[in-house]
Order: C-alpha cells, then structure tokens, then sequence
C-alpha cells in the first residue's frame, strides 16, 4: 500500500524556508535541441507562458513537442527560497513549484491551445502530487503574464471542472496566479528526457478531454 508523508502535502511558511542564496545557479547555455539560448528574450511578436504539473522533465517534453513553441526550460517558481537547488526544493522547505516556462508563438499555436496541453495532461486534482509524485514541487498551477491570460485560465478551469465531475473526479486544486520569479533548474534538468529518452516521466491525465482549447 501506498503512503502519504502528509507533512509533503503542506505549503512551508515563509518564516520557516530555507534561506537560498544572492546569486543565481549556474546552468545550460543553450537548448539541448534547438541551439537557442536558453536565456534569450521573448521575441518581438511571441508571448512566454508558465506552468506547473508534476515532475518537470516529462512536462518540458510535452511543451518542446507542440508546434509553435519557440523554447522551453525549467526551473522553479512560487516559493520563498531565493535561487534554490533542485536538493533543496526536495525538501519542500522552499516552497517552490517545478515549472516548465514556454516561449511560444500566438499565430502558430494560441494559449488556449497551450491550456488545453496543460488540463488534459496531468490531473489538476490531486493537491500537493502527481501521482506517486509528492510535494508542493508537484503542485498543479498556472502562472499568467496578464489578465488575458488569468481570465481564460479561469474560465478553462471552470469548463474542465464540469467535464472532471461528471466522469467522478473530484475538485480543481490548480492555484492561478501572476507569474512569480522564476528561478533556472540545473544544467542536467533542461530538456532532461532529451538527453535521457529512457528517463522517468511520472505525469498523466485523467483522459478527460477539455472542450475549451483550439476554439477558444
């Protein structure tokens, strides 16, 4: 049988986090599959988004996979712990969520489009985890860039709740908020499953189907 540390399962209080340093993590230059730099701008022309739905390297893929993504990379966001290493978010004393920020292109693929990726590829109702996955680093969460972004984020989220309840699953624990500091993961966690096609991917979904998406 499977047990929960219910103490994982808990958001750390700002008083209590760990301390992080002043300086941020050294990690890759470029994207492993693109060459791009990995911390380029957002080009004229391309919006950036940022999400949060279980261990990092199986969601990257699923973003670096979806044709007008221009790049992705991951890191950590939504905690207290400034600069964190991947040890430390472990302990879940930082309060930071693995993410995934995607810079992508809107006449190509439109953010509701991203937003349906996101619904139907993990399960957003699952609190602090995904699956086997357990933390607040496992959190569901969307991280908008402006209001645009909040409100079809919140109106996806009322339409996936009704397709969720009706097929017996329970409540949305998805948190949405403005986006926070994001913080670069290490060198080997970007485009991880690139470089490791064997690697582990723990993300699912529940195999509802989200009916806001490509006509939103």
């Amino acid at each position: 049988m499977f047990f929960v540390d219910r103490r994982k399962m808990e958001m750390v209080t700002p008083d209590k986090a760990l301390p992080g340093r002043a300086e941020p993590l050294p990690t890759a230059e470029t994207h492993f599959l693109s060459g791009i730099p990995l911390k380029s701008p957002v080009p004229e022309g391309m919006a950036e988004a940022m999400f949060g739905m279980g261990c990092f390297w199986g969601v990257e893929r699923k973003f670096w996979q979806k044709k007008g993504v221009w790049l992705t990379m991951v890191g950590y966001a939504g905690g207290f712990t400034p600069n964190p290493t991947y040890r430390e978010t472990c302990t879940q004393l930082t309060g930071h969520n693995e993410v995934v920020r995607v810079i992508f292109d809107p006449a190509v693929v439109s953010y509701a489009e991203l937003l349906k990726l996101f619904w139907e590829g993990h399960d957003p109702t699952q609190g602090m985890r995904q699956g086997n996955d357990v933390g607040s680093t496992y959190r569901s969460g969307i991280y908008f860039y402006d209001e645009a972004q909040a409100a079809l984020a919140r109106e996806t989220k009322a339409a996936y709740q009704a397709r969720l309840t009706a097929a017996g699953h329970g409540a949305i624990t998805t948190e949405i908020i403005p986006a926070p500091v994001f913080y670069f993961a290490e060198d080997y966690h970007q485009q991880y499953l690139a470089k490791n096609p064997d690697g582990y991917c723990g993300i699912g979904g529940t195999g509802v189907t989200c009916p806001i998406g490509l006509t939103a």
